[in-house]
């Protein structure tokens, strides 16, 4: 028997899973890591974390399979997007890593608006928005021109650790479409922008495509990691490529929902020439010369996750949702909108925040958790029409993620977004993803569509319920109302949360 590994490294964990070539996870294992916010609005971690926690998964990974690591034919990764490392000649971190939900860079977004203008969604297909990397760029230019000085190369999360692993670096295209630096459609670093800035387009390192080899293990590191020399370390993808991967988005009409910390609609694209202009991101996909539509809600998921820790700190999430079916759409007229972070589509605002709209004293835990749920899911909805009104009919949607592991909240959505809503048989998301980019590159398979075939399955689709569905669409006109009856007072409150 061979295997392949995906390796998802995440915000708050990095994920190791040892997959079959008929796509079955054999084992996995996790390794939390911490997160830094020494700032308001800064968010930080170390890189050498992301190593460490590397190592010591792919070593937990491979002592509780048994496997002899000769089985091993390769790895491939999933990674958190837009997050800066700088590294100078020497490979040496120069600061920590800026990560995709900081927001501490309004003021340089607005600087590439004024310098750039239509250029920048001509060339790099999204707006300048906080948690991308040339923003963040630009923040140390500005702010430690020191730092930026010695920096010989610019890494993403998941290219450092594979640096660390292999010694070479490279950066995917799905990747680097996040960064405001590549030109989406001619695939190549846009001399333009960074010359705009005064950036060195040696700053940027070599583009390769998401199965493309990158080397093999350093033998350190594959002693630190339980794995042979020898074993192929192939590109990978960002996350939201990978999560597409694996759940099978490898065509025309295809789309997915993941739910995580954030939350993702994800539509597959062929066109290049496509301009959205920065409606919704329009990113690389880990196929090649494929593309991808892609509307994001930033706290999905960390909406759930905060009124769990604030109000039922006791409860399991499975206590917490339990009630939540006998509780009528509606949430009996009680409206949440998840914007704790600021949100991004289809609001491009740092400074919005989240609201409870409508309580009255019959309310319960259980109104108000269904009302988060809904809230989280009428945002991703607002991504889902963008992408319908570019021209794509969408009836059936692939769950993935934390929104993928609860009945009701399933059907919640069929019934809010008016579509199928199909669950798979095993879903890992970004970590199968990143497998099966290692699968390919491996040569198991002559494609990742033939790979998708052998790996993925469905399990389950629940489809939208006319009565419910007329409720959910009443609502979703109320819930798009808020954000511009609320902007402005949110503004105003944003003195008082220093």
């Amino acid at each position: 028997m061979r295997y392949v590994i995906g390796v998802d490294l995440g915000t708050s964990a990095v994920k190791t899973v040892l997959v079959n070539p008929q796509g079955m996870v054999v084992c996995e294992h996790s390794e939390a890591y911490p997160l830094s916010r020494p700032e308001p609005g800064w968010s930080e971690q170390n890189p050498e974390d992301w190593v460490q926690g590397t190592f010591s998964s792919l070593r937990r990974l491979m002592e509780k399979s048994g496997i002899d690591p000769s089985a091993v034919d390769g790895l491939s990764f999933s990674g958190q997007m837009h997050g800066l490392v700088l590294v100078d000649a020497t490979g040496q971190v120069l600061r920590p890593a800026i990560l995709w939900n900081d927001t501490r860079t309004t003021a340089e977004c607005r600087k590439i608006e004024a310098t750039l203008g239509a250029k920048l969604t001509e060339i790099a297909r999204n707006r300048a928005l906080e948690g991308f990397t040339l923003p963040k760029l630009l923040w140390v230019q500005s702010h430690e021109p020191e730092v930026l000085s010695q920096a010989s190369l610019f890494l993403l999360p998941k290219d450092y650790v594979r640096y660390r692993l292999t010694g070479n670096y490279a950066m995917d295209y799905s990747d680097a479409a996040g960064t405001l630096l590549l030109d989406v459609g001619a695939k190549e670093w846009s001399a333009g922008i960074a010359g705009a800035f005064g950036l060195p387009l040696s700053l940027c390192p070599e583009l390769v495509e998401s199965f493309d080899l990158t080397g093999t293990l350093l033998p350190e590191s594959a002693a630190a990691c339980g794995l042979l020399p020898s074993t192929k370390v192939f590109a990978g993808g960002a996350d939201n490529a990978c999560g597409a991967l694996g759940a099978g988005v490898l065509g025309e009409g295809k789309t997915m929902c993941s739910i995580g910390t954030s939350g993702v609609v994800l539509s597959y694209e062929s066109n290049k020439d496509l301009n959205l202009e920065g409606k919704v991101h329009f990113f690389n996909h880990g196929e090649k010369d494929a593309y991808y539509i892609m509307g994001v809600t930033l706290a999905a998921g960390h909406s759930l996750t905060w009124f769990k820790e604030t109000f039922a700190a006791d409860q399991s999430f499975n206590e917490l949702l339990q009630g939540v079916a006998s509780i009528p759409a509606g949430s009996g007229g009680l409206l949440f909108t998840p914007y704790l972070v600021g949100e991004r589509t289809p609001h491009p605002d740092a400074t919005i925040r989240g609201s409870f709209i409508g309580m009255d004293s019959g309310h319960t835990l259980d109104h108000f958790t269904r009302a988060v749920l809904e809230g989280i899911t009428f945002s991703l909805r607002e991504s889902i029409e963008i992408v319908r009104e570019s021209g794509k009919v969408i009836t059936e949607v692939i769950a993935i993620g934390g929104g993928a592991k609860n009945e009701t909240w399933l059907q919640m959505q069929a019934d809010i977004f008016g579509a199928d809503i199909v669950k798979l048989e095993s879903e890992q998301g970004p970590a199968m993803g990143a497998a099966m980019l290692a699968a390919h590159g491996s040569g198991w398979f002559a494609s990742l569509a033939e790979c998708a075939d052998a790996f993925i399955r469905r399990a389950e689709v629940y489809t939208p319920q006319p009565q419910q569905v007329e409720t959910y669409n009443g609502l979703f006109g109320l819930y798009q109302e808020v954000y511009g009856q609320t902007r402005e007072l949110n503004r105003s409150l944003a003195a008082y949360r220093k």
